[in-house]
């Protein structure tokens, strides 16, 4: 009997303690509406992309790679590297993985960037209407790094490239590019409207 008594004080007094002490954690907040991934996707990015992280340079320099290979008439675009017609030239090229470097830290920003949506929009627009200022860039050209991008994350990745992280990184990079557009097509508004501004 003083053991049942015991077992049921315990369940009573201690019991509730436990409870306290063991409640589930809070929900976690829900996922900004404006962000296409759920908490869960977000934060599977946020873990896989500290693998790309550390090896930044070269999934850089095989982005690259892989975009003169689709793409070689955009080789015009950049006046650093623009004759490094072959794969070596461009494999061995400092200029190439400097600026490989660069666009790979500014995607780095947008993705930490996830976390708070206004200071990721800010950034992304900005980077965006930035490209207005580069002779003989075309919006279009954005979409034309979404497969090197992909390619070159499963190069890093290898077999951490799963059929679900694959999935989450088509819909981060498709999110990034409709922003990056965004900014552009945002930039040419604004551009238009300097002038009206300014006068007196």
């Amino acid at each position: 009997m003083g053991c049942s008594l015991a077992k049921n004080s315990g369940s009573k007094s201690g019991g509730k303690n436990k409870d306290a002490l063991q409640e589930p954690p809070p929900v976690a907040a829900p996922a900004d509406p404006r962000l296409p991934l759920t908490a869960k996707q977000k934060y599977s990015m946020m873990a896989s992309w500290k693998g790309i992280s550390r090896a930044m340079e070269q999934t850089g320099i095989n982005m690259f790679i892989k975009l003169f290979e689709e793409h070689q008439e955009l080789l015009t675009l950049f006046e650093k590297f623009r004759e490094l017609k072959t794969k070596e030239d461009q494999v061995n090229s400092m200029e190439l993985a400097a600026h490989a470097t660069t666009v790979m830290n500014t995607l780095d920003e947008g993705i930490k960037g996830l976390d708070n949506m206004d200071t990721f929009f800010d950034f992304v627009h900005h980077v965006g209407a930035l490209h207005r200022k580069i002779p003989g860039f075309k919006v279009e050209y954005f979409w034309k790094i979404e497969t090197p991008f992909l390619t070159a994350v499963e190069q890093t990745l290898g077999d951490r490239y799963t059929e679900n992280v694959e999935n989450i990184y088509k819909i981060t990079i498709k999110f990034i590019l409709d922003t990056l557009v965004d900014g552009y097509n945002n930039g040419e508004s604004s551009s238009a409207r300097k002038p009206a501004q300014t006068t007196t």
